[in-house]
């Protein structure tokens, strides 16, 4: 990998000071100076006050649903089933799928509608059109609505609404993800190529069962945006242990830019689908089969995977949302003695806030979730909305936060996923439980690789150039914060503005 020895003139690399040089050189920040000579050959590049930070990181992705869900019906803004419905019919009739193919569309969140989704409408959308299946994903991946098409297609003609739920669409998920390599990596290479503009030097990559091999063929050919670490799930644990694969090792011949990552195991479902696993039952699911949720692997299951992946040197991300869930993953972590993540801890109870530092555990959070989901979460989690989506007492506890923004739920962008934890509000309204709102500095911090807001002498080059000072931004100045260059190990992979 080529790189030169660069010298940024001017900078602001934190929230007060002086302007400062900083020297990249071998790959790595050499120094930051007041003020550093340049030498004969450097390229030297005026950053005129602009702000340096190290290079952002979303911790929790789903790059190929990311990808993929930005070619598919788009159902975000469908506040209602026959909203949904409109938006379908509407597809059937002007875009209809190739023969043969599924019409899959996005997005939809139904936990507030006031008509229930059910198939019988999906198959009224367009009568013309019902021999062609209809699936759609919700918002948080943990359903999908099928029409009757879809559910002959699938084995489901008998199931009575034609929601799905948790495994019951896995073989569908499998099946409509089933894109063609060739195809899917060049959507991967736009996609790439449009986080680095938004200031992303790397992803975890939690995509399921795993994406190593994916990863390293793009990258091997040319596709190098990015840093990833790839996570691995149950069903190829054996695989990752078999191939001696350990939790931040760098795969070869990628330059390293692609590396294993965790071994991720989801123990409880979510928020809208009202499966996220809890102590208190849901709002009318008291007398239903899953009142408090669903508890996806128990702890008899999940302790003998965490031991397995812990002693081949995986490091566990453990997806937990409701408080119990959250609750049983902690006690896991402790009975296992490894160190790894919680992803999500939407709803945790007070006395489990301290356990994420004591036991070495990263809240690995999201934090535009909560903005998504505050409505939801005030109806279904009435009076524990408090202690939900809990940053600011995360952090006062001592807990490591690590933000992403599991894209495709919501956007692959660092600097909307800050705004949500700074700012706690969004679209002009008062901010949602303001005391759960972290510092800028911690943002950010909770961002990058390094786990610092600041860039230090020794440092990867992986940096960012703003193009307005993000530590006196508004929430709303974050979202849109113009950015004007990336760097990655040295080498720019975006540039605009300097």
């Amino acid at each position: 990998m080529t790189t030169t020895t660069t010298l940024l003139r001017g900078a602001r690399t934190g929230p007060s000071g002086p302007l400062r040089d900083v020297l990249v050189s071998g790959g790595r920040v050499a120094n930051i100076a007041e003020r550093i000579p340049a030498e004969p050959g450097w390229e030297v590049v005026e950053v005129a006050g602009r702000t340096v930070l190290p290079g952002l990181w979303d911790h929790h992705v789903h790059f190929d649903q990311w990808i993929m869900a930005r070619q598919r019906l788009d159902l975000s803004g469908a506040a209602s089933a026959a909203e949904a419905v409109a938006l379908v019919a509407e597809r059937l009739r002007t875009r209809p799928p190739e023969p043969g193919l599924p019409l899959v569309g996005y997005g939809f969140r139904d936990a507030l509608w006031p008509d229930p989704p059910h198939r019988d409408l999906l198959d009224d959308a367009a009568p013309e059109a019902a021999h062609v299946p209809v699936i759609l994903m919700s918002g948080d991946l943990h359903c999908c609505w099928i029409n009757s098409a879809a559910a002959r297609r699938y084995g489901w003609s008998e199931h009575p609404t034609g929601i799905l739920r948790e495994s019951e669409w896995q073989a569908i998920q499998q099946d409509i993800t089933n894109v063609p390599a060739p195809l899917l990596d060049g959507w991967a290479e736009v996609a790439t190529a449009e986080a680095a503009a938004r200031g992303v030097v790397g992803v975890v990559e939690l995509e399921a069962p795993w994406r190593l091999d994916a990863w390293t063929r793009r990258v091997r050919a040319g596709n190098r945006a990015l840093r990833v670490v790839c996570g691995v799930w149950p069903a190829l644990l054996e695989e990752a242990v078999a191939r001696g694969l350990r939790t931040g090792e760098v795969i070869d011949g990628t330059g390293g830019l692609v590396e294993m990552g965790p071994f991720k195991v989801i123990t409880d479902g979510s928020l809208n689908t009202r499966t996220a696993y809890c102590h208190d039952p849901y709002p009318g699911l008291e007398d239903g089969t899953h009142p408090h949720g669903m508890l996806l692997v128990p702890p008899d299951e999940l302790v003998p995977m965490m031991e397995k992946a812990w002693a081949a040197g995986l490091r566990p991300a453990v997806h937990a949302i409701g408080d119990w869930a959250n609750n049983l993953a902690l006690d896991a972590f402790e009975r296992v003695g490894a160190q790894g993540a919680i992803e999500h801890a939407q709803l945790l109870d007070d006395a489990d806030l301290g356990r994420f530092a004591a036991l070495g555990v990263v809240a690995s959070v999201q934090p535009e979730h909560a903005m998504d989901d505050r409505d939801v979460a005030d109806r279904i989690w009435a009076g524990r909305t408090g202690r939900a989506f809990a940053f600011g007492a995360l952090l006062a506890a001592g807990a490591r936060l690590a933000l992403g923004s599991d894209a495709p739920v919501s956007p692959l962008d660092p600097w909307i996923t800050m705004a949500a934890a700074v700012d706690r509000g969004r679209d002009g309204r008062q901010p949602w439980h303001p005391e759960q709102a972290i510092p800028i500095e911690a943002a950010i911090a909770a961002s990058t690789r390094t786990g610092r807001a600041e860039l230090a002498a020794g440092d990867e080059a992986d940096l960012v150039v703003t193009g307005a000072d993000p530590f006196t931004a508004s929430g709303a100045e974050l979202r849109a914060m113009p950015v004007a260059a990336t760097m990655l190990g040295g080498r720019w992979t975006w540039r605009e503005a300097v």
